[in-house]
């Protein structure tokens, strides 16, 4: 448990973006008419965070999670959430080998790459609390002793929005744990169709998926994202975007300073899909929503008025001035000498017409 995986062969990100593509092609066959969702999910993983897939019953948030653990090849857990379940039920516990006269851990679900908390808002809080360590330190600890949890690890939650009775709400510290809040939505009638045609001519309930890479595979994927890059006007207009979140009316307590490490994570994450080692305005636009609209708080009026957080965090989309995109300095064309330089040189150093680069 706590070894260490070996170091994975470096991916470039065109591989990366044609890795991706193939993982996210074999979740189509199971998932009809959610991709841009489970790509979602997808770069939450490749960001290193954790996801909150909030939607209506039977929309297919635990296949989602399922399909995308069989396309990665990773290893899969699920863990149930009830009113009942204790913190030991899921971290593991410690039981008494008489045998050998010693106490043995016996690791609980939580020891998988890929874990599925199903109807986490069913769970009370200290079970709840129990998660805070494994999804923020990637750790457990039990007796006295920490376990390390393989890599990668990631935390795929599920909650029913219309139904409260019975439930505990999850505290701000715990929303904030995770990377995106991912809604999957209904299918178009369309979509719909095609999800009935294609289960009656398969003739049962599995789809078959194979995996496309495995646990290494996709840690090199990890390690490609960090490899991306940002240029100085769009980190400036994700922070930009974030105090945003502060200054809005109707935000009671806005998005933190963990909320940019996030956005600039989720937004590496998209480059990377897309196969680019440079970050765009349009990646930061495209996950400021399912990233920011979690972690904020809102003033009772604004519950009253039937506004949600999603709603202010497009205002704030459309108030922030978006920057020209500035590709790394690497791939830009060098900039033309100033004027007055041209005139101070000698015209033997200018050649027939051509300044040579410095």
């Amino acid at each position: 448990m706590t070894t260490t995986p070996p170091e994975p062969r470096p991916l470039s990100l065109a591989e990366v973006g044609e890795l991706a593509t193939a993982i996210l092609d074999e979740v189509d066959r199971a998932i009809v008419g959610k991709r841009d969702a489970v790509a979602l999910v997808f770069l939450g993983v490749l960001a290193g965070g954790h996801i909150l897939l909030e939607d209506v019953p039977g929309v297919a948030k635990t296949l989602a999670a399922r399909s995308l653990c069989q396309a990665t090849g990773l290893s899969y857990s699920r863990i149930q959430f009830t009113p009942d379940l204790m913190p030991a039920d899921v971290t593991g516990s410690s039981f008494y080998d008489a045998r050998r006269a010693e106490l043995e851990f016996r690791p609980g679900p939580l020891f998988a790459n890929l874990v599925l908390g199903d109807e986490i808002n069913r769970a009370p809080p200290k079970t709840q609390a129990a998660l805070l360590e494994a999804m923020q330190e990637h750790q457990v600890t039990a007796d006295g002793a920490t376990h390390r949890l393989p890599e990668p690890f990631a935390v795929i939650a599920t909650q029913n929005p219309i139904e409260y009775e019975g439930t505990y709400p999850l505290p701000e510290a715990q929303l904030d744990r995770f990377l995106l809040r991912v809604r999957l939505g209904y299918p178009d009638r369309s979509g719909e169709q095609e999800l009935v045609r294609r289960r009656a001519l398969r003739g049962r309930e599995d789809a078959g998926l194979r995996a496309v890479t495995d646990a290494a595979g996709i840690r090199a994927m990890q390690a490609a994202v960090e490899r991306v890059e940002i240029a100085e006007p769009v980190a400036s207009y994700l922070v930009d975007l974030v105090r945003a979140t502060r200054e809005m009316s109707g935000v009671q307590v806005g998005a933190s300073p963990r909320a940019s490490v996030a956005l600039l994570q989720a937004s590496r994450a998209r480059a990377a899909l897309s196969g680019r080692d440079y970050v765009l305005p349009d990646d930061v636009k495209s996950v400021a929503e399912p990233c920011l609209s979690h972690r904020l708080s809102l003033q009772p009026e604004m519950w009253l008025r039937g506004v949600q957080a999603a709603e202010l965090v497009r205002r704030c989309l459309a108030a922030v001035p978006v920057p020209v995109a500035l590709e790394p300095a690497s791939e830009q064309e060098p900039a033309p000498p100033a004027q007055s330089e041209v005139a101070s040189r000698a015209p033997d150093d200018l050649g027939a017409g051509v300044v040579s680069p410095a």
